[in-house]
């Protein structure tokens, strides 16, 4: 996961499943804002399908906030030439898609947010551009407040 082919397929994938975060119309879902979490120190576990002949493991851990975090990388996005859909949300599920044409690659994905409260969630983000599709599942929880 460390030579620079990986770290290209990862940047991808990371563009991809932010890109699919960002997007999913639900049949009967009504529209909706992103979900509120708590801030302070988050731990990330991403599995990604996809990008080779085994599924890629990443975990990370930072101090942050997922809410601003999401809605600055949205904003991003936007300015980079994605679409996205209105967030649509059914209970403790949100959807969305986003439609993107970043550095000359053209991508789709699809997300579905899943929370279990202010302090976890889960992420479901299916994309699919010329080049590859992915499914990539993130398990989000918060560890505690910030040093």
């Amino acid at each position: 996961m460390t030579n620079a082919s990986t770290g290209t397929m990862f940047t991808r994938s990371a563009t991809l499943t932010l890109l699919a975060a960002l997007a999913l119309a639900a049949t009967g879902a009504r529209a909706a804002d992103w979900p509120t979490f708590k801030p302070g120190r988050w731990q990330y576990d991403r599995n990604i399908d996809g990008m080779g002949p085994k599924p890629q493991k990443v975990s990370r851990t930072e101090c942050g906030d997922p809410t601003a975090n999401h809605k600055k990388q949205q904003a991003q996005l936007t300015q980079a030439g994605c679409q996205f859909t209105p967030i649509t949300q059914s209970g403790s599920t949100y959807q969305y898609a986003a439609s993107c044409k970043v550095a000359g690659m053209t991508s789709q994905s699809r997300s579905t947010l899943v929370v279990q409260g202010a302090e976890a969630y889960t992420l479901t983000v299916d994309s699919s551009s010329a080049e590859m599709k992915t499914h990539e599942v993130l398990l989000a929880r918060r560890l505690g407040d910030c040093p």
